[in-house]
């Protein structure tokens, strides 16, 4: 591979529309990309940040960067990425993320929001954003990502999302929120299946799924596969027990069973925690396209909760994402794509046997470990 780190970043962001003025531009487009990606790799979380980052490193980004000016002002970058239409910057991310890392084919893709807290202005009365995300759980890495339009929520993000993706092969899990025929159909047309979270939303239906294992738990769960976990850990056990069933003399008696593309399988999780003298028992449902499997099912189900462990919960205590205050035009939404980008690279770097905390500040610290990071 080759040792000039802006190779890759040239290839799939250097033909972005530039939403600059041609004759005031004194910072090459491509510069600013590599030296915000570099920084926030590094452990910037805002935009002056940046700026220091990339004046204590100059020297070394004048090896492979124009830099004709100089390191860019904070203004330059917020004005920028401001100014930056975020859906062209989607596109070279996807493009970037296919031809960059190996994408395990057939493994589960879970998809789920996450507020962007402090992205709000109330000043010019702008709610915070939400990013909807899709997550391959086997390769850790961020697939794609978009906007919640304004006034809406996350059931007109999700097909968006879905339509800038491969997923053939895959198994998409989507909490509540994206339990949809709409989705569903997406999803199967796509070429991949679903699990699908079943709750309040679709009230009717639950009702008969619920009523559907209350008669299978009477006549002992004949019909049904059954798959058990127990997991031990942090001074807590964990039992998950879940329950599928494709039998189809029960399909009739659940309402709207036969609008849902390919449906195959109604699924019970019974999930009880111990800890201390607390017990606590939750019990879930969904719908999927997957034959009635207990352990696969209950396996995908759980892996669903790595976009949470493994993408949400890092960006907010490894990128500090939810105390972020960038919120100008779309300067938040690209932040956001940048946080991921660099998320990515530093989740795929394998030397360092650290967190993302640990690495970011490597990086900071160790322009060749930086190098690393960019090049792996």
């Amino acid at each position: 591979m080759s040792q000039n780190p802006t190779a890759s970043i040239l290839e799939h962001f250097g033909e972005m529309s530039d939403p600059r003025v041609e004759y005031l531009v004194q910072h090459q487009l491509i510069d600013i990309v590599t030296l915000a990606l570099c920084a926030i790799i590094a452990g910037a979380d805002n935009w002056t940040e940046v700026v220091q980052f990339g004046q204590e490193k100059k020297s070394w980004f004048e090896q492979f960067l124009e830099l004709k000016n100089g390191i860019p002002s904070h203004d330059t970058f917020g004005r920028f990425f401001a100014k930056l239409e975020p859906e062209q910057f989607q596109t070279c991310f996807l493009n970037w993320v296919q031809a960059v890392f190996t994408v395990t084919t057939g493994q589960v893709v879970p998809i789920d929001g996450k507020k962007l807290r402090r992205s709000h202005d109330r000043s010019n009365e702008q709610e915070a954003i939400w990013m909807v995300s899709a997550w391959a759980a086997e390769n850790k890495l961020v697939l794609g990502q978009v906007k919640v339009d304004d006034k809406s929520n996350e059931i007109t993000a999700i097909p968006k999302l879905l339509h800038l993706l491969e997923l053939s092969g895959c198994i998409v899990t989507i909490d509540a929120m994206g339990c949809q025929k709409e989705i569903a159909a997406q999803i199967i047309a796509q070429k991949a299946d679903y699990v699908l979270a079943l709750k309040g939303n679709h009230s009717g239906m639950l009702e008969d799924v619920q009523e559907l294992f209350a008669y299978a738990a009477e006549i002992n769960y004949v019909d049904c596969d059954y798959h058990k976990t127990i997991d031990k850990g942090h001074r807590r056990i964990e039992i998950r027990e879940c329950w599928t069933t494709s039998a189809a003399d029960y399909f009739p008696f659940v309402r709207n069973a036969s609008a849902w593309a390919n449906l195959r399988t109604l699924a019970m999780v019974r999930a009880e925690r111990r800890q201390a003298d607390k017990i606590t028992v939750e019990t879930r449902y969904f719908l999927s396209s997957l034959e009635s499997k207990a352990d696969k099912l209950l396996s995908a189900i759980r892996t669903h909760w790595t976009i949470e462990n493994q993408l949400h919960w890092v960006l907010d205590v490894a990128f500090d994402e939810d105390q972020s205050r960038i919120r100008k035009d779309h300067a938040a939404q690209n932040f956001a794509i940048l946080r991921h980008c660099a998320l990515n690279l530093l989740k795929q770097e394998p030397s360092a046997k650290c967190g993302i905390q640990a690495k970011r500040k490597k990086a900071g610290w160790s322009t060749n470990y930086l190098l690393k990071v960019l090049l792996n």
